[in-house]
């Protein structure tokens, strides 16, 4: 059975919207840090840390897609954006976007180890709230 992690984009976030597009650059991003950090190292660490390659298909165009490994610790992991509509303490109604990381029932224990990486470090640079596969909550917006 598939697996679940969300990154909620609450009020505090850094942005209440983000785009497909967005959520690649930042891909795009964490790729040229961990190449830094090879070179740094001398060490090829920019594919052991993201043996993925982005794919979309043409349904799921500005809504979803997926990260494919032809690694042989790695299969897929899916990313899709979406929103839903939240009644906060005041009883005000209001939509809130999410991302939604998805571990299809191909997925390896490498696959999951990644994603929660990945949802760590996007919940971190848009200062969400994160819901974790095993359903904790990481809190990476300033709280009152």
């Amino acid at each position: 059975m598939a697996e679940n992690a969300y990154i909620k984009l609450v009020p505090s976030s850094s942005q209440q919207t983000i785009t497909t597009d967005e959520i690649k650059s930042l891909f795009s991003y964490y790729k040229e840090i961990t190449a830094k950090t090879g070179t740094q190292l001398d060490w090829d660490y920019e594919y052991s840390a993201f043996p993925y390659e982005i794919k979309e298909t043409a349904d799921g165009e500005g809504i979803w897609f997926y990260l494919k490994s032809d690694h042989d610790r790695y299969n897929a992991i899916a990313l899709g954006i979406d929103r839903e509509t939240i009644v906060d303490e005041d009883g005000n109604q209001r939509d809130q976007m999410y991302i939604q990381i998805t571990l299809p029932d191909s997925a390896t224990h490498g696959d999951k180890g990644k994603a929660n990486e990945f949802c760590k470090f996007l919940g971190k640079k848009l200062k969400g709230e994160l819901h974790l596969f095993n359903g904790r909550i990481m809190y990476y917006y300033p709280r009152k």
